[in-house]
Parts: C-alpha cells; sequence; structure tokens
C-alpha cells in the first residue's frame, strides 16, 4: 500500500500539468458509464493524432503466456511474487535464473496475437498519416516488437536484456539457455529439483575487467520504474489525446493510474478486457471480451485527416 501511494504521488507529478485543458469536448464524453458503440469509438478514434495504447498481461495471455497470477499462478511451489525480487536473487540467484531461463524459453515458442498485430498495423498506418500512436506495455515479453511495433515502452523492462550488477551494463540476449548451466533447467513441475548452479556459471557481465554476475533487466517488486522510462512515459501520457487499453486489470500501479488520469484531463479511455476492472466506470468506452477478437475489427477504420 505504501508503495501504492508513493508511486500515485510520483506518477501525479509526473502526469500533472496546472494549465491543463481537456482536448475534446465534455459533450464527447461519456456521462453515465462507459459505451459499448463501435461508432462513436471508431469515430472518436478518427480525430485523435496522438493515439496511446496502454497493454497488460491479458494481451500476452491470449498467446498462452502464462500469468504468473490467481491460484493456478505457480512455477514449481512458488508465486511470481516469491522470485521476482531483488532479495530472491541474492539468496539464491541460481533458482531465479532457472525461473526467467524457463520463461524466456516459454515466450520464444510462442507468437503475437491479432491484438498485437493490429496494434502494429494500426501504428503503421497512423504514422503514414503523419499522426503517432504509442504503445506502454507492461509486459517484458516483446512481442509487440515481434508484430512490428515500434515506439513501444516497456515499464517493466526486457526479458530478453540482462544488467550487470556491479557496472549497471544492458545487454540483450536471445540465447535460450542464456548460458550452457541452465540447459535442460527450470521446469516448471512442483517436484523438481534446485539446479543449485554455481555463480561463475550463471550469466555473467561481459563487459572487460567486469565478469560481475548479470540480472533479468526487468522491474521486481519492490523496486521502482526506470526514471527514464517515468519521463518519456510522461511524454507520451501528456500529448495523448485518445487512450486504448488492452488486457490489463488495472491493479498493478504505477500502470493502473495512467488511464483514470487522462481521463480525468478529458481524454477518451477505450478498454478492452475479458472482464469489468475497477476503473472501468470511469473511461469513455469498455468492450468485453478477448482482445484478439474484440480490438482488431474496431482498428481497421479508414483513418482520416481531421
Amino acid at each position: 500500500m505504501i508503495c501504492r501511494r508513493l508511486f500515485q504521488v510520483r506518477l501525479g507529478r509526473l502526469l500533472s500539468k496546472a494549465s491543463f485543458k481537456p482536448r475534446m469536448a465534455e459533450s464527447q464524453l461519456h456521462t453515465s458509464g462507459p459505451s459499448s458503440n463501435k461508432k462513436n469509438f471508431q469515430a472518436h478514434l478518427s480525430k485523435a493524432s496522438n493515439v496511446l495504447f496502454l497493454t497488460g498481461a491479458g494481451v500476452s495471455a491470449e498467446s498462452g503466456i502464462p500469468t504468473f497470477r490467481g491460484a493456478g499462478g505457480y512455477w514449481r511451489t512458488y508465486q511470481a511474487t516469491d522470485l521476482a525480487t531483488l532479495e530472491a536473487f541474492y539468496q539464491n540467484p541460481s533458482l531465479v535464473w532457472e525461473f526467467y531461463s524457463y520463461r524466456r524459453k516459454v515466450v520464444l515458442s510462442k507468437k503475437p496475437n491479432p491484438a498485437h498485430i493490429a496494434i502494429a498495423e494500426f501504428q503503421k498506418r497512423y504514422r503514414d498519416l503523419g499522426k503517432q500512436a504509442w504503445v506502454i506495455t507492461q509486459n517484458i515479453d516483446g512481442l509487440h516488437q515481434a508484430a512490428g511495433a515500434e515506439d513501444v515502452i516497456e515499464l517493466h523492462g526486457a526479458l530478453f536484456k540482462t544488467r550487470c550488477l556491479k557496472c549497471g551494463h544492458v545487454e540483450e540476449n536471445r540465447n535460450s539457455p542464456i548460458v550452457p548451466a541452465l540447459f535442460n533447467k527450470g521446469a516448471p513441475d512442483h517436484d523438481a529439483k534446485d539446479a543449485a548452479i554455481p555463480l561463475s556459471e550463471l550469466p555473467r557481465c561481459n563487459q572487460p575487467g567486469c565478469d560481475s554476475l548479470v540480472r533479468p533487466h526487468v522491474v521486481w517488486f519492490g523496486e521502482a520504474l526506470f526514471d527514464d522510462i517515468l519521463k518519456k512515459t510522461s511524454e507520451v501520457t501528456d500529448a495523448c489525446d485518445f487512450c486504448i487499453i488492452v488486457g490489463t486489470s488495472s491493479v498493478v500501479y504505477p500502470a493502473a493510474g495512467f488511464a483514470p488520469q487522462l481521463a480525468g484531463r478529458g481524454v477518451p479511455v477505450a478498454e478492452f478486457n475479458m472482464e469489468s476492472t475497477p476503473c472501468t466506470g470511469v473511461f469513455s468506452f469498455h468492450f468485453q471480451g478477448k482482445a484478439g477478437e474484440t480490438l482488431p475489427p474496431l482498428l481497421k477504420l479508414e483513418t482520416q485527416d481531421s
């Protein structure tokens, strides 16, 4: 709760501007709950020049990527919150690297789904019109980029990047396994044993004179977002005049605060999700169902300059 409040305060400072004026007339916004009118959605979208997609675990789940949440969200006997922390990494780096090696292997076996592809294609069409469409994602799998999307802000880092604990060097690495010692390791079965890989055989920094242990370049529980990511997010959200949320529960901060902040500033927000969220009531549109089915048809509008 304390972390959430700190994030909210920090987010508010970054995103709020005292001189802000809504970019669309109040009559264009919903007054009695979100709408599911497709024509109205497309009408508003066609007038926008800076569209922002906010995506979460739900869109990756439609590609078959585990969310590690809820009753079935276990790897072996652990939940993600048990392993995705700096404390867990210092205590047992071998176990944590087994977990991430498994996740890397799973993601490499998956492909972007129709929602990923629709967003990437929409982004390209908008660019051709001289407009802008950004993606801010909570996902670390890189499937937006695999679908062809550009201008993607990865709030929580990237699964296929590592960061040195000593020198801070960040490097992309898509090898699977990332080091030979992790070959055939990371099985998710409850009875799988800890491989207890020696530190010297775990992923290490390749910078001259370093050779320190590296960690996944992701934001773990209890860690703040990277300052450069927060700064860029602030710039993108400030320019946004239409926001589309895809597959996010709107409960993980600071990302959960972005869309309500935009809605409060008069920016139309459309939510595509399997179910309603705590923030659904403040949005302009809500479309329930799989994003891969609901989103693509609505993004295939004939975009016109307004």
